[in-house]
């Protein structure tokens, strides 16, 4: 299936939810905490409402006044204008952390050890927290985000005995599904709890209507796009975000 990334980044920017948001034109401002990066980043979908140096000065603006740095959010094949990155360069930004988009077929598996819900129950929420490498507010932001996933959302969690091992969360929108939150508890990786997750997820979006998923991995870790490289998924496209000098 040919994936056209503008169409593709418009759903992915429904699927994860700002706190705030605000528009350029085409651009996309999003602001939340400042931790995960595509809800406090600058999504240049379109074309702005004024020249583009001012359309990048006035993002600026939207994102001093709420204490954050500037972010822009350049996905291949999506960005307007086509040259904006020139325009960033002469601004002193720079290309970071690298993301491969993944898509692959909408199919899964139930499982009966998952439980699925509507919302993220405490469970979800426990281990999510403990999953974050220390970072709490990290994961409150993220947290956050996912409970603002517009219906149909759905979450699911494997169980372990008495313990909560692996979950992740998706966001249906008409023939995609997003996969959000993966995460496996630290005492219960390797043992391919991540893997049953994504069928349970699959299966369900595929109930839902979906018929194509897609997934952000970033570019450099390999073990996840191994992962889901042997469950079909394919890389789209990559996407890349320039932050200021400083």
């Amino acid at each position: 299936m040919t994936v056209d990334p503008r169409h593709l980044e418009t759903v992915a920017d429904r699927a994860w939810p700002a706190r705030q948001s605000a528009a350029l034109g085409g651009w996309r401002l999003n602001a939340s905490d400042g931790w995960s990066l595509r809800i406090n980043a600058c999504w240049p979908l379109g074309e702005p409402d004024r020249p583009v140096d001012e359309a990048i000065a006035a993002a600026e603006a939207f994102y001093a006044a709420r204490g954050l740095p500037a972010r822009f959010k350049l996905a291949d094949g999506a960005v307007v204008p086509a040259n904006l990155s020139e325009h960033l360069r002469a601004r002193g930004y720079y290309p970071t952390h690298g993301t491969v988009v993944m898509t692959g077929a909408a199919v899964g598996q139930a499982d009966p050890g998952a439980s699925l819900s509507s919302a993220p129950d405490p469970a979800f929420e426990a281990v999510f927290v403990a999953s974050a490498a220390g970072n709490a507010a990290d994961a409150r932001e993220r947290l956050d985000a996912l409970s603002r996933i517009p219906a149909p959302a759905r979450f699911a969690r494997l169980d372990q005995g008495s313990e909560t091992a692996a979950l992740g969360a998706i966001a249906v929108d008409g023939p995609w599904v997003g996969i959000f939150g993966m995460r496996t508890a630290p005492g219960h990786r390797r043992k391919g709890l991540a893997r049953r997750i994504l069928g349970v997820l699959l299966n369900e979006a595929q109930a839902l209507g979906a018929r194509q998923a897609y997934l952000q991995v970033e570019a450099d870790n390999a073990p996840a796009i191994a992962l889901y490289a042997g469950l079909g998924f394919t890389p789209a496209y990559g996407y890349r975000y320039w932050v200021a000098e400083g």
